[in-house]
């Protein structure tokens, strides 16, 4: 890597990410004071992120990514100034996550589908990965069966044995259902046994120093659950909390502490926020706080992998950022935040010295880069752009607003508006999330973004049943898809309205997966309110979501969890009421969709047709449910365009 000018080549690029204190407050005010800007082409959004969770090895002298190439990702490994790079394609093959042994090792989590009697089954194995050459070990044995891919350990002095869990039978009846540990050696593949599978335990968990400590018991059904202990190896397990039902939380410590029986738990506080405590495993009692926020759940906390010690927590308020405990980490923070002034700065990897770290730099108005800090030269250069056409450009201004659903309910929203507009009476898109257990924040989003750019504003809203706001704001999504959920979202719009912000007579609603189906259900149920749906990888029929949940271990909670999330399927299912819709609707999926099959929107396609409805259907041969290819990002992206612009025009 050559280092000179880095320091100044650095801040160059900065500057243009960069903006004065407290002046992101002011984004949504000044919207109008810009000239609008041209409209950037299309392809532009499409882009990939050109490197995508760097992972640096503890030396700090490689990287493990995965790569944008020729619009598609693979995983690699290459040196830190992006030299001697090894691809490893991937194929139908999801390589999940990657994790540094040592190094020069590195082991990748991978997942395919197989065909079972008939069916399709996700499988998942472990292969270990020589950085310098590429070479592919198998972690896995020849009878591994469904799951393979569980590293519980990997060691703290540069060796090559990991512990890994795995079964080795596909049978309920057979012992080999039930996971076994091996230690395995990473260069060569070799298995020690380390412990037997045991009925009932689906998932083992190992402390610092490689000791199997707990181990996680599921019934068939997953709708009860045990923990088991024990305070070391010579010690036998036992059970030390049970939880049945959805909503009776099993206690999972995140790290043991060197103190014999004491861990670190995430559980509420009073107030019904999750929060990080101390808990002693013996008498199951709960000690001090250790951190929380207040309004807000913690995201989890932040361990160094390398020593298996608590650096900090993550917390999202109104965006991502993490609290840090360790003074090393905080003043590396600090310093790296004081260089770029009003953008944010994440610390998202370092080498096991912290003398070379990968930063992620950015806001929701602009994709960012990752940047290599080393300590070194106290110098800053550019790993890679998230967007390689954008660059470090702000485009769209974003903020986080409030609002009140009609039952006095807080909900917050995150607003996109089209930079140069007047921010009065413009069209717009209302955007559910995911999940619906997940949640929106200021961070960028490519869609969001492209609209804004073809003159919409774009609300998200966080509507109830949405995580990371509280255990109470959470369950009172109970029952309530396609129902109060809903509410809340046409009362974003109302709410827009009433400020003269959107046009309550141009407004249509984009959504995927959950978000998806709340498009296809305000199309059903409140096409008065929209112009138009656009629904991708939606889901249509609730009942034929939970067969295809279901038929996995743990089957009967998932039938629980959507059950209480919606009391009656076929009365919430926009499937069994196509008479009902009266807009138009852009159906989009994926052919090789996992998550939501893309039968989903071709029953809601056929049962439109044979209604007479107004819809498109784009089917997308190639697509899997998270755009991961350029080509997908793109056509989508372009019928959604040309759709909105026949029926709701900016």
């Amino acid at each position: 890597m050559q280092k000179k000018g880095r320091l100044l080549a650095a801040a160059a690029m900065l500057c243009g990410l960069a903006i004065p204190a407290g002046a992101q407050q002011q984004a949504t005010a000044d919207a109008g004071k810009a000239a609008a800007p041209a409209r950037l082409d299309v392809a532009v959004f499409a882009e990939l992120p050109a490197v995508q969770r760097p992972e640096l090895s503890p030396d700090g002298k490689h990287i493990a990514a995965k790569l944008a190439i020729n619009g598609a990702q693979y995983f690699a490994v290459m040196d830190l100034d992006g030299g001697n790079r090894k691809v490893i394609g991937a194929g139908d093959i999801d390589i999940n996550w990657w994790r540094w042994v040592n190094d020069a090792w590195l082991v990748i989590g991978v997942r395919r589908e197989v065909d079972v009697e008939g069916d399709k089954w996700p499988i998942t194995r472990a292969i270990s990965v020589e950085a310098a050459t590429a070479k592919l070990v198998s972690l896995n044995t020849r009878d591994t069966a469904q799951n393979g891919d569980d590293v519980l350990w990997m060691p703290h002095d540069g060796s090559t044995r990991v512990l890994l869990s795995a079964q080795t039978s596909i049978y309920t009846n057979e012992p080999g259902f039930w996971p076994k540990v091996d230690e395995v050696d990473v260069t060569t593949g070799r298995h020690r046994p380390v412990m037997e599978g045991r009925e009932g335990v689906m998932d083992w968990y190992a402390d610092g120093s490689g000791t199997v400590r707990m181990g996680v018991g599921v019934s068939m059904d997953g709708r009860q659950r045990r923990l088991l202990y024990r305070p070391s190896a010579r010690d036998s397990f036992r059970v030390i909390d049970r939880a049945k039902g959805i909503n009776d939380d099993l206690l999972m410590p995140k790290l043991f502490l060197s103190d014999p029986g004491k861990a670190l738990v995430v559980q509420d506080d009073d107030a019904g926020f999750s929060t990080l405590w101390e808990y002693d495993l013996t008498t199951m009692q709960r000690g001090k706080k250790v951190f929380g926020v207040a309004g807000y759940d913690i995201d989890g906390p932040v361990i160094d992998p390398r020593t298996s010690t608590l650096l900090g927590v993550g917390v999202t308020e109104k965006a991502a950022r993490t609290e840090w405990f360790d003074p090393g980490m905080a003043a590396l923070q600090r310093k790296l935040s004081e260089r770029v002034k009003g953008a944010r700065v994440q610390i998202t990897s370092y080498s096991a010295d912290r003398s070379v770290v990968i930063a992620h730099v950015g806001d929701a108005s602009a994709p960012g880069a990752y940047f290599i800090y080393t300590a070194a030269d106290d110098g800053m250069t550019a790993l890679s752009m998230n967007n390689q056409t954008l660059g470090l450009r702000r485009l769209h201004p974003v903020t986080t607003i409030q609002y009140k659903a009609r039952d006095g309910l807080e909900i917050p929203a995150v607003l996109t508006l089209p930079r140069g507009s007047t921010g009065k009476n413009l069209p717009l898109i209302l955007m559910p999330h995911g999940g619906p257990q997940a949640r929106d924040e200021e961070s960028w989003d490519f869609i969001a973004q492209f609209l804004a750019d073809r003159g919409y504003a774009v609300i998200q809203p966080n509507y109830r049943g949405s995580s990371g706001l509280g255990t109470a704001f959470l369950r009172k999504g109970d029952g309530q898809w396609g129902l109060a959920m809903q509410d809340d979202l046409n009362d974003a719009v109302k709410a827009l309205a009433e400020r003269g912000i959107a046009d309550p007579k141009r407004v249509c609603v984009v959504g995927a997966s959950y978000g998806g189906y709340a498009a296809l259900r305000a199309a059903q149920r409140d096409g008065g309110l929209f112009r138009c749906a656009v629904p991708y990888a939606g889901v249509s029929d609730l009942q034929r979501m939970v067969s295809y949940d279901s038929q996995f271990l743990g089957g009967g909670a998932v039938k629980d969890y959507i059950k209480s999330k919606a009391q009656d399927f076929r009365a919430v299912s926009p499937y069994f009421h196509a008479q009902d819709f009266s807009i138009p609707v852009l159906l989009v999926h994926g052919k090789k969709d996992r998550r939501v099959p893309f039968n989903q929107s071709k029953v809601m396609a056929d049962a439109l047709k044979s209604a007479g409805k107004s819809y498109e259907f784009l089917e997308q041969r190639e697509a899997d449910h998270f755009f991961s290819r350029a080509d997908d990002r793109l056509t989508f992206l372009k019928a959604m365009e040309a759709f909105l612009a026949k029926y709701n025009p900016a």
